[in-house]
């Protein structure tokens, strides 16, 4: 691992299994996700994408954003842009920024930066345990929602409807930045 997030992310997702009398063989099962990839990521000897950590992240009951803030050990009010964690997707350069602080509360808003070209999937349950907006900042996102396509541009502010696969799509050649802001949802 090359930064000390991903070694802390590491950590953090096998911490947050055991804590839940979790095996490997479990966390696989409930993720999707191998066993032998899991053991890989807990290790250290590879990079999770943003797509293996957000089904990992869901499988173990949390949001991506809290298994960063975890990770970096966060427990403050106040989120200074200069400490607000950041993560690029190995597999696709996208950089996502965690705007809220990491206390904890209700709603947490994500700052992302798609690059040109690329697209980012996600499959339905990463979606079950919060409500998502997705707001455009700059550029041009296509946010394919199950079978249908929205076409969004700066400024432009999507709620998600029931979960289902999703993807995040920039088809244009600049970067799209977007904010995705998420509120647990209610049992």
């Amino acid at each position: 691992m090359s930064d000390p997030l991903s070694a802390s992310l590491a950590a953090t997702l096998q911490s947050a299994r055991l804590d839940q009398n979790l095996s490997a063989n479990a966390l696989a099962e409930s993720s999707g996700v191998s066993r032998a990839m899991i053991g890989k990521i807990e290790r250290g000897e590879a990079q999770p994408t943003a797509v293996l950590l957000s089904r990992l992240s869901a499988a173990l009951g949390m949001t991506l954003s809290e298994l960063i803030a975890r990770a970096e050990h966060g427990d403050r009010r106040l989120a200074r842009l200069a400490d607000q964690p950041t993560w690029t997707d190995p597999d696709t350069g996208y950089v996502r920024r965690a705007v809220s602080p990491s206390l904890g509360g209700p709603l947490e808003l994500v700052e992302v930066v798609l690059p040109a070209g690329a697209e980012v999937a996600f499959p339905a349950h990463t979606y079950a345990l919060t409500h998502h907006q997705i707001w455009v900042l700059d550029g041009h996102l296509r946010f394919r929602e199950g079978d249908v396509d929205h076409e969004l541009d700066a400024g432009d502010c999507l709620q998600l409807g029931t979960p289902r696969q999703c993807a995040y799509v920039n088809p244009t050649d600049e970067p799209v930045r977007y904010l995705v802001a998420l509120a647990r949802r209610h049992a």
